[in-house]
Order: C-alpha cells, then structure tokens, then sequence
C-alpha cells in the first residue's frame, strides 16, 4: 500500500518554534515493521487514527513524529 508520510522533527532549542517538516510517499506492507527499521534504537508510541497511523518517536531526548496516511 501506498503512504503519505509526513515526518516532523521537533526543534527543542529556546526561542526557535519552527520545525523541520519532510513529506513522501512510500510503499509500506507493514507500518510498525517500517517504522522499526526506520528507527530501529528509539522509543516508538503508536497512535491509531481513523485515516492513519502517527508513531512518536524518541531518540535519545529529540522527538521525532511521522505520520502515515493511505495515499488516495
């Protein structure tokens, strides 16, 4: 199935609220599988969503968040 995945790294520094934000599509089988190995040494939450998938991800104190969408 195909994915819109957007990936958003949380900036934490002081004064600075921006964030970097990446988008892409991608054939993924398995979400959690792909997520894993994507990250595969970070502490990953899942959040179901009625049209997707969103995976917290932390990685040694930088906050990472993807979110999965089934492409139309």
């Amino acid at each position: 199935m195909i994915y819109e995945v957007i990936k958003e790294i949380k900036n934490e520094c002081a004064n600075n609220q921006m964030r970097d934000v990446f988008f892409d599509e991608v054939e993924i089988s398995d979400p959690d599988e792909w997520i894993r190995r994507k990250e595969p040494r970070a502490t990953i939450e899942k959040d179901e969503m009625e049209n997707g998938v969103r995976y917290f991800v932390d990685d040694h104190g930088m906050t990472v968040v993807y979110t999965l969408t089934p492409a139309e």
